[in-house]
């Protein structure tokens, strides 16, 4: 193990009753691996509080000691921090011992005496799980944190779930399909899972695949040399080439072309581009993700999409639930958007008052995230007072001039009471719907209210009893 081939920094806490040999290990361990610090604690108790007010990748300590032991230490240390990557050190006699310390947690064991070359390998390989258990760590609690993106932001259980699929995937280098209704925020899911991969350092190219003309698609793809096609007055990389070394989101990916995507197919297959208008490929090192709102399967059916390259794409798969699925984080996200458009105009911030929320929070969003934001870009242009009410939002939206009663104190009964009565029948119909998991009938008789009078409320309020039936 070279020091080259090892992390380049971090922590060693090592331990031993005899304080010459724990001494003498962390100063031989320093000349092998001159960019990490090496600590030296004589007790398992001084070890145990190192440990708590310090952080380390690695502890090396003793397995006999007076006191602690460093097997007991070993388990209040891991318990302390399962990070830890935790190497053994004993006599020949206590090897069985050992061998009980790996089952209960420990990385490795080191035999006294000890060998200096094994010691190099089996602590360079400790350091290296660390700092990967660390970085680990980290990115988990980056992502429970919401710290992924304006559109990523929650804590119902649908982005709770969201969240853990985009740390999930972000640890490895596999091929990604993004799947999700328009307006869901899948290019920031993408960007979410490249900033959490070990790719986030790497250009991110997002290619819009349906803006692109088919002629030109794979020629933005791939490349051109000069002379490939009229026009070609010079060699152009493409934007794989340009996304080397980093991430490609492929953005609406079904619906590109037959042509396409064949030659897509080789690039996830082989690794490498053939630019157009030359027979001679280039090696290309980039994390392909692609999103899409269309049903794959069924384009697959009618032929429009190839088999092969759907299974290529679709490795790991990360469903965006689409807004309806997650109306808790309705104000938090309105408020949110609110927020940032208000500094984005240069306005004193405006804010929504409880009602506007629960108004906000009752209605459809066929659109979904993407529909919120752009209805408080309109409300923030509109509302010249600081505080935004629901009948304003209700009196936008149906045509009305709202701009004379928006801050005031009350808005006119009648749009209040309009107000009002929306907000409770949505909540009403959308509990009882849930309840009967989309059944009219059942729905119907709980509620009183006749199945013909049922269905003029929900389809006047744009509610489909599909998206409560169970999967």
């Amino acid at each position: 193990m070279s020091p080259a081939s090892t992390p380049c920094c971090g922590s060693v806490l090592v331990v031993d009753d005899e304080r010459v040999f724990a001494v003498g290990l962390a100063r031989l361990l320093s000349t092998q691996f001159p960019d990490w610090t090496f600590d030296v604690r004589c007790s398992g108790e001084e070890a145990l509080s190192a440990l708590v007010h310090g952080e380390y990748s690695v502890l090396v300590t003793d397995l006999r000691m007076p006191g602690l032991s460093g097997q007991t230490l070993m388990k209040e240390a891991l318990a302390q921090d399962p990070a830890l990557t935790v190497i053994m050190l004993t006599a020949f006699g206590s090897v069985e011992t050992a061998v009980a310390a790996l089952k209960q947690g420990a990385y490795d064991f080191l035999t006294k005496p000890i060998d200096q070359e094994h010691l190099f390998r089996v602590v360079g390989k400790a350091m290296e799980r660390g700092v990967l258990l660390r970085e680990n760590s980290r990115l988990r609690q980056k992502a429970a944190d919401g710290d992924l993106g304006p559109m990523l932001i929650g804590k119902s259980p649908a982005m709770q779930r969201l969240r853990k699929s985009i740390a999930a995937v972000a640890a490895s280098d596999y091929t990604v399909l993004i799947r999700g209704e328009s307006g869901t925020g899948k290019e920031l899911v993408a960007r979410a899972v490249q900033s959490l991969s070990q790719w986030a350092d790497g250009p991110f190219i997002l290619v819009n695949c349906p803006a692109i003309p088919d002629a030109l698609l794979e020629s933005e793809l791939f490349g051109h040399v000069k002379g490939a096609f009229t026009g070609a007055d010079r060699n152009r990389k493409g934007l794989f080439m340009a996304a080397d070394k980093g991430t490609i989101l492929l953005d609406e990916i079904g619906d590109i072309p037959a042509s396409v995507q064949s030659k897509l197919l080789r690039v996830i297959q082989e690794g490498e581009v053939r630019p157009v208008g030359t027979n001679e490929a280039q090696r290309v090192n980039v994390r392909i993700v692609a999103s899409t709102n269309r049903n794959l399967e069924a384009k697959i059916a009618d032929g429009s999409f190839r088999e092969d390259l759907y299974f290529r794409l679709n490795v790991l798969t990360i469903n965006v639930p689409p807004l309806r699925e997650r109306i808790e984080d309705i104000p938090h996200i309105a408020s949110h958007f609110l927020f940032r458009v208000c500094n984005e105009l240069g306005v004193p911030e405006k804010e929504f008052s409880n009602e506007a929320l629960s108004y906000l929070s009752c209605r459809p969003w066929p659109g979904n995230v993407r529909e919120l934001l752009n209805l408080v870009r309109r409300v923030a242009v509109f509302c010249p007072g600081e505080r935004i009410e629901g009948a304003f939002i209700h009196r936008m939206e149906h045509g009305g001039d709202a701009e004379p009663e928006c801050g005031a104190g009350f808005s006119p009964y009648k749009d209040a009471k309009q107000v009002a009565v929306d907000e409770f029948t949505r909540s009403y119909v959308h509990r009882l719907l849930e309840h009967t998991h989309g059944n009219i009938s059942e729905a119907a008789r709980l509620s009183g209210v006749e199945r013909f009078t049922l269905q003029k409320i929900l389809k006047r309020m744009h509610i489909d009893t599909a998206d409560y039936r169970r999967g």
